[in-house]
């Protein structure tokens, strides 16, 4: 999908000598190298089982290889905005393509359970600076309107097309050759990016300032040991000091966290941005959201290949129905917002994909699938292609020009820190089910989960319907 042409902002111009660059080559940079980022937020859990047998992995041990890749992601995501401001979008994001591209050799070679843990935490650190910059250009490249609903159609179709697409890359690599071939493949697709953003990206104006480094850690460690708690209530109960420690740090480690922001002259978080009920709903809409959907894609995956004894190929394209549904959906979204209010199509969205997670959620032993998995997919692809684009809408706009890079990077946590904390609340879950790995128990916790995922987006419509329905209504009364 392209963008409609129209003329680069001053903030985006060409240094002198250099002609004006057209809106589609920037939306294909932009879009291939934030798809790089979330294929392997996904590319990960069609390998799942093959990694777990070749590295010994406990159940709960396997939700750390998203987790320590979302986590370190969703909590630098913030410094990685703010060093977009001060340092320059495009400089940033070339640096970000190489550390991606790098670790992701890292973690393709990894041999241990701890240099594989540690090789997804460092590859988050490149995806923490990649995609807020990616969203930055974005913003600045394109106007409010028309324009800007076009390009965050497409922006958001690679979002749902990478995750998804990222099962059957994943499954693929893992088939043929091995679960880390699929990590190789971003190396050889860095470079490239990275060629042509030096050759057409246009470089943003720099502004001066500091970083907010105390904030990025305290974001960064609260959520971490509020992701542990969660995680060892599994193994150890709720009541354990392992849990109780990790989850009191965790909710000590945010509270200096706000009250840092408060007062810092430069906060990677401006406390402003939450004084709109708009965005501060699609925050909280965003977490819930995303959250559901990573326990979709990691129990979901895990269930096919141990229940339906597929191979990680199969399993990956189980995942088709819902793929195909949501990006032709997601390209129609912006003809739809011309002819329907932006929030009606986002809880039509946040509806369908609860109704789908439902359904699946029914699933056990002998569930066929068709009717109990495939069709399910359907509704969730179709209800994801309407619900990240306003989504994704809702959370930047009426953002000022001085905290597009904050704003974006705020949008961007939410997404990553709700899906490791929801992760780790479903897998607790899970395992309150089960722990074995025979498939009636990974079938058994699989449903346990994916009902959690189903509550997790009854929330969200509980959300939008309170939050960013009645919100815009009024924001639309004060223009006319």
């Amino acid at each position: 999908m392209t963008a409609t042409a129209h003329r680069v902002p001053a903030s985006m111009a060409m240094r002198p000598g250099k002609a004006p660059v057209h809106s589609t080559v920037i939306l294909t940079i932009i879009c291939v190298s934030y798809f790089m980022v979330i294929l392997d937020n996904s590319i990960v859990f069609t390998g799942l089982p093959q990694i777990r047998s070749d590295m010994g992995f406990s159940e709960t041990g396997l939700s750390w290889i998203t987790n320590a890749y979302v986590l370190v992601f969703g909590g630098l995501l913030l410094l990685g905005a703010r060093a977009g401001d001060m340092f320059g979008h495009r400089r940033v994001f070339l640096f970000s393509l190489a550390v991606f591209s790098l670790t992701s050799l890292l973690v393709g070679a990894a041999g241990t359970q701890g240099w594989l843990i540690a090789a997804r935490a460092l590859q988050g650190v490149g995806a923490a600076v990649l995609a807020p910059s990616a969203l930055s250009l974005l913003t600045r490249s394109f106007a409010e309107g028309r324009a800007r609903n076009r390009a965050m159609a497409a922006y958001s179709a690679v979002a749902g097309l990478g995750a998804a697409l990222g099962l059957v890359v994943g499954g693929l690599a893992a088939e043929l050759i091995s679960w880390r071939a699929g990590f190789f493949l971003n190396v050889p697709v860095g470079v490239v990016m990275m060629v042509m953003a030096l050759r057409f990206l246009p470089e943003t104006d720099r502004q001066g300032g500091r970083f907010d480094v105390g904030g990025a850690l305290l974001a960064t460690l609260g959520s971490t040991a509020l992701v542990l708690g969660i995680v060892d209530a599994a193994d150890f109960g709720w009541t354990a000091p392992a849990t109780l420690l990790p989850l009191a740090a965790g909710v000590v480690m945010l509270g200096l966290f706000v009250r840092v922001e408060r007062r810092a002259a430069q906060p990677i978080v401006p406390l402003r941005l939450f004084a709109g009920r708009e965005r501060s709903g699609a925050y909280v809409t965003r977490m819930l959201y995303m959250g559901a959907m990573m326990g979709f894609f990691f129990f979901t995956a895990q269930f096919v290949q141990s229940v339906y004894q597929w191979t990680p190929l199969q399993a990956g394209l189980a995942f088709l129905p819902m793929t195909l549904v949501n990006f032709c959906l997601a390209v129609q979204v912006p003809r739809l917002l011309e002819r329907a209010a932006r929030p009606l199509v986002l809880l039509s969205g946040v509806a369908l994909t609860a109704a789908g997670m439902a359904w699946l959620s029914r699933l056990g032993l002998h569930t066929p699938y068709l009717t109990g998995v495939a069709l399910p997919m359907v509704l969730i692809g179709a209800g994801q292609g309407l619900t990240l684009a306003p989504l994704t809408s809702s959370g930047v706009d009426g953002v000022a020009p001085q905290d597009a890079g904050a704003g974006s990077g705020l949008v961007n946590a939410v997404h990553q820190i709700g899906s490791a904390l929801a992760l780790s609340i479903l897998t607790a879950v899970a395992a309150t089910v089960s722990t074995g790995h025979t498939a009636s128990d990974i079938a058994a916790r699989s449903g346990a989960a994916l009902t959690g995922s189903a509550v997790l987006l009854a929330l969200a419509v509980v959300t939008v319907s309170i939050l960013i329905v009645p919100a815009r209504a009024s924001r639309k009364e004060r223009t006319l």
